[in-house]
């Protein structure tokens, strides 16, 4: 693979937008209150569909050594392990199958698995990586952890409750939102890029 100065650039202002939309995260309604909601996989997605799947792993590394380097690690990098982990799991299959054609259908159909790919990720890391270290580290149980999702939703009162009833719709929504905003302004993005001879 190639790398321009351009594309550098690019991947450059890709990976500082994915993170400053990090910064503006928030909960959602009736979720678990551990698992934020933002739109970095935006930046993330778009820089890969436009730059391929390897300029995308650099966007998502540019992001997480931004953070680092600003506000650090609260989790002995287990969070940025976490992002870096479910953030390829999105792009890179949406991207192999966007490859194929690089289309309107090929990107939703990439999107669409890619969120299928990082919802299945998702629930595997959370339940024997992330949740268990987190216990460990906080000294919490995990009966401590699903009281804490059923405050906000008292149909969670198991671990698999928390997979099906939290963890899994919260990232169907989070890479679902992410999706349609990509879905939608994917063309002309790239309609831009090639105007100006930076593809």
């Amino acid at each position: 693979m190639k790398f321009t100065a351009r594309k550098l650039v690019m991947i450059a202002i890709f990976g500082a937008l994915s993170y400053v939309l990090m910064l503006f995260k928030f909960p959602l309604p009736f979720m678990p209150p551990f698992m934020d909601f933002d739109l970095a996989g935006v930046p993330e997605l778009l820089g890969t569909f436009l730059l391929g799947p390897v300029s995308g792993i650099f966007i998502v590394l540019i992001k997480l050594m931004i953070k680092l380097a600003t506000v650090g690690t609260a989790s002995m990098f287990t969070g940025e392990i976490q992002n870096f982990l479910l953030s390829v799991s999105f792009i890179l299959p949406a991207s192999w199958i966007y490859q194929r054609s690089m289309n309107k259908g090929s990107a939703l159909k990439g999107m669409l698995a890619g969120t299928a790919v990082v919802t299945f990720v998702a629930c595997l890391s959370n339940v024997y990586f992330i949740i268990p270290f987190y216990t460990k580290l906080y000294g919490l149980s995990m009966e401590a952890i699903i009281a804490m999702t059923q405050a906000v939703n008292p149909m969670v009162d198991s671990v698999w409750k928390l997979v099906i009833i939290g963890i899994i719709p919260f990232n169907l929504i989070k890479y679902g939102v992410t999706t349609a905003v990509v879905y939608f302004s994917l063309d002309r993005l790239r309609a831009i890029f090639l105007r100006r001879e930076f593809l």
